[in-house]
This record gives C-alpha cells, sequence and structure tokens, in this order.
C-alpha cells in the first residue's frame, strides 16, 4: 500500500518527494503535508479538526499524532484504509498546505 499512497500523493499537482529526517515527504510550495513514517504508517498533516475527525471515523485506522503539546498529524495504518479514503485525505492535507491560489479572491495576493 506504500507504493499506492506514494503514488496518490505524487498525482496532487505541484507536489514533489522529498527527504525529511531520513523520511520521505510529501510537499506542495516547500510545505510538507504527508510523511512517510514507516512502511506500514504514513502521516498526514490536517487541521485539529480534521485529525479528530478521521480518528473518530475509525480508530482502527487512524491515530493523533503529537510534536510535544500540539496535535499534529494523523497516522494512517495503510494495510487497513481504502485507495479512495486514504487520496480524500491527502487530497484535504494538500489544500491545507497549498492554500488558494495565487490571485485567487481571499487569497491576500493578486488584484
Amino acid at each position: 500500500m506504500l507504493h499506492e499512497a506514494r503514488a496518490l500523493a505524487l498525482a496532487l499537482p505541484d507536489v514533489e518527494e522529498r527527504d525529511h529526517h531520513g523520511r520521505a515527504s510529501f510537499r506542495v510550495g516547500g510545505r510538507i503535508f504527508a510523511t512517510v513514517w514507516d512502511p506500514e504508517h504514513l502521516n498526514v498533516m490536517v487541521d485539529e479538526p480534521g485529525i479528530h475527525s478521521y480518528v473518530a471515523r475509525d480508530p482502527d485506522v487512524y491515530a493523533e499524532v503529537w510534536w510535544g503539546r500540539r496535535l499534529a498529524a494523523v497516522r494512517v495504518r495503510l494495510e487497513r484504509v481504502s485507495a479512495a479514503e486514504l487520496g480524500e485525505l491527502l487530497a484535504d492535507a494538500w489544500e491545507g498546505r497549498a492554500g488558494r491560489p495565487s490571485g485567487a479572491p481571499g487569497s491576500g495576493r493578486g488584484a
């Protein structure tokens, strides 16, 4: 499933895979939205309400990831998640990191 997770992440617009402390990370605009924790788990950076929502949806698949005192990501058990659900989660995280395109209404940039 890691191969499929990588393909789903890289299929999103403007995504690049780069090393992050010896682990693969997926970035958009230089901002990490997912990291490979190990061959069985992916950490996906969604907002706090999103983390709570995914964990509540299925705690056998999703778990909270804390960095110090900050709830930072949701850890996904790749063997238990469907490709469709993982694609939805990655798209949510990508959108949160990519933000609105330059010049889009409300982006603070452009006309």
